[in-house]
């Protein structure tokens, strides 16, 4: 098992060529996959570029810190990432609520967080929650943004065709890299269609954007909780899974209380949350990232430092994604989220006994339907569990 805590750290000594490749094609997957999630939230929300641009700047600012504080602290490649299937939830119940009662939620989620990870009772919550509904609350989620493909194809079916293809063929040829494939050929079909536009885009520095935050029932339950929820079962969860497969015993509970804070931290900057990475965490924590498994941890860190780079221009990142053509937009977040949707649909109906009760979380959630006020990842998550409970006490009496 690797030793986390071995002395004589010298992050620099310790970095090669692929140490730091594997950190830039880490930050680049994220970024690639699923920063235009926060960017399609945010339109719909009615957010202003400035806020946006601190939305970004606080998720890359609170990663850059995470990922470099706790590698270099555990000697290990702890990969901190945003909530992509917590930005795909938002991008339905953001515009329900205002951004201060948004904020709010954020600090809430995080708050839940910090708690588990102080108490030390992770596991013992998510075991509350079975496995099989956590995927289908996460697929019904992510479904409806899976979906926008198929509308993006009647506005714009040769820029889709082509993105599709390359994501083919880079699924096929480049995994790790088939996002990205779909994203260069999206682009370039849009510049030979003359779909982009960049009169208004310049090279500018993120400037943090103070939102005080306010605090409702209503968005605690329809943002805060369900974020809190995805976060535990889709992020968290895999992300340590992703290090001990590789090696690294690292304890959780400080981990995870280390996201809770700095997530409360840069929440009123616009930061719905960060947490435990695992398709990143694989890139840095496998052997690729460096030959020598003790030495990995420089992947983590290089990463990080690329988090903090993109963070700084995060207003740059923002003006980019406004110069691309909607489709373009609606395409590659679909494509991001395929292997989650299917991880989560086969997860979901995994276990026998389960699948009625998945298959009503799934659908309840994908509905996007809203009761007293409530949005449909909490309602499918309650509407799972009375399944589950109905069934298995109809079994009891048997």
């Amino acid at each position: 098992m690797q030793d986390a805590t071995s002395p004589r750290l010298r992050p620099l000594a310790d970095s090669s060529t692929s140490s730091v490749v594997a950190g830039f094609i880490a930050m680049l997957t994220g970024y690639t996959s699923s920063l235009v999630l926060m960017f399609q939230a945010g339109q719909a929300a009615g957010l202003t570029s400035g806020q946006i641009s601190s939305w970004i700047w606080a998720l890359s600012i609170g990663m850059a810190i995470g990922s470099i504080a706790l590698s270099l602290r555990y000697r290990a490649p702890v990969m901190i990432a945003w909530s992509t299937p917590g930005a795909a939830l938002l991008i339905t119940s953001l515009p329900e609520v205002s951004y201060g009662e948004a904020i709010g939620a954020y600090i809430l989620a995080s708050a839940l967080i910090l708690l588990i990870g102080l108490t030390g009772t992770f596991d013992r919550l998510m075991r509350r929650i079975p496995a099989s509904l956590a995927a289908a609350l996460l697929a019904g989620v992510l479904f409806k943004i899976g979906l926008e493909i198929c509308n993006a194809a009647e506005q714009q079916p040769w820029l889709v065709l082509a993105m599709l293809l390359a994501y083919l063929v880079g699924k096929r040829l480049w995994p790790r890299y088939s996002v990205l494939a779909a994203l260069i050929a999206g682009s370039l079909m849009a510049g030979i269609l003359g779909l982009l536009d960049f009169t208004g885009f310049s090279l500018e520095l993120a400037t943090p954007e103070w939102t005080t935050p306010s605090f409702s029932l209503s968005s605690a339950i329809s943002i805060g909780i369900p974020l809190f929820i995805v976060a535990m079962a889709s992020q968290n969860l895999p992300g340590m899974a992703v290090l001990r497969a590789n090696g690294y015993d690292v304890p959780a509970s400080p981990l995870i209380a280390s996201t809770g804070l700095i997530s409360i931290l840069m929440a009123p900057f616009g930061s719905h949350g960060i947490h435990m990475a695992a398709i990143s965490a694989a890139i840095c924590a496998g052997p690729e990232a460096h030959e020598d498994p003790r030495k990995r941890y420089t992947a983590a860190v290089w990463c990080g430092v690329f988090y903090g780079i993109a963070g700084i221009f995060g207003a740059t990142l923002a003006a980019l994604f406004a110069a691309l053509p909607a489709a373009l937009i609606l395409s590659i977040a679909a494509l991001a989220l395929f292997a989650s949707i299917i991880g989560g649909l086969t997860q979901a109906m995994s276990e026998p006994n389960e699948r009625e009760a998945a298959l009503v979380t799934f659908l309840v959630t994908a509905s996007g339907m809203t009761l007293l006020g409530v949005g449909s990842a909490f309602w499918g998550i309650v509407g799972g569990l009375l399944t589950l409970a109905v069934l298995n006490w109809g079994k009891r009496q048997a």
